[in-house]
């Protein structure tokens, strides 16, 4: 990977970058969330584990360097049926992530992204030259045969998905050297990218409950019957806290003076939840 930025812009595409990133990681949670009741138990709007899966499996197809051919299951949420979502804020937030992240792209590729080429066709005619046109890391903003949404014609690159749109942009971003396909960003472009990378991801975390907010869990710490907390941060891994303190004898590490399971560590507690069960 090439980098032609300055080196004024690097932590702005850094930090562009690193919410594309986030939002990518989070879509899967969010596109289930919409089919499932917001839940009042920890974590927040989830099915636990479902959801981490089905992420896991959605990065592990969309992350690919390059599209190859659209997938049903990856069509955008305005080309998509929703019978009766169960979570409307959910659905809400998804689709105004997508439509922000597209929006984002088509004006990207338009402001760096090189026409294509023409060719001259079998009857000495110039065409487009389809070569080019196929280029996997040209960004293809939807046509229309008429004016208005409703008379797409093709959806374009939006066709292989968020994460695909989220990729496209963070290459953009960090200056991915892709041959004379793309010039450089403006840095008034490039903070455009990172406010609405921004903007996406705190949409996403705020629809999931994960912009920071601690919940009361209804058991006692399957260790010492202690008060367990569950606490999500912007950003930040989520983490439970037992309020015996040091005295809790969980085999986890201590933070500050509480015992805090995190990561790996979730996953032992709620065995040891479900074994007092």
């Amino acid at each position: 990977m090439m980098t032609t930025l300055a080196p004024a812009a690097l932590p702005v595409s850094r930090r562009a970058a690193v919410d594309l990133a986030a939002v990518r990681e989070q879509w899967g949670d969010l596109l289930a969330a919409i089919n499932h009741r917001p839940a009042a138990e920890w974590p927040p709007r989830e099915a636990r584990g479902f959801l981490d899966q089905l992420a896991a499996d959605d990065r592990a197809e969309d992350d690919d360097a390059m599209p190859v051919e659209a997938v049903v299951g990856r069509l955008p949420l305005t080309i998509r049926e929703h019978p009766a979502p169960l979570n409307l804020d959910a659905l809400d937030a998804a689709l105004a992530v997508e439509r922000d992240l597209f929006g984002l792209a088509d004006a990207v590729a338009e402001q760096v992204q090189r026409s294509i080429r023409p060719a001259r066709g079998a009857h000495g005619r110039f065409i487009s030259d389809q070569v080019d046109a196929a280029d996997p890391a040209r960004w293809h903003p939807p046509t229309h045969r008429d004016a208005g949404p409703a008379s797409a014609a093709s959806a374009g690159s939006r066709a292989y998905g968020l994460h695909w749109a989220a990729v496209w942009l963070e290459g953009r971003a960090l200056g991915e050297d892709m041959g004379d396909v793309f010039e450089p960003m403006s840095a008034r472009l490039l903070d455009e990218v990172a406010a609405t990378a921004r903007r996406a991801r705190h949409t996403i975390e705020r629809a999931l409950g994960r912009n920071g907010r601690t919940t009361t869990l209804d058991e006692p710490c399957p260790f010492c019957r202690g008060q367990l907390a569950a606490h999500t941060r912007p950003g930040g891994e989520p983490v439970v806290t037992c309020s015996t303190g040091e005295a809790c004898e969980a085999p986890v590490d201590l933070d500050g003076r509480r015992r805090a399971w995190r990561g790996a560590d979730l996953v032992g507690l709620w065995v040891a939840l479900s074994a007092k069960r």
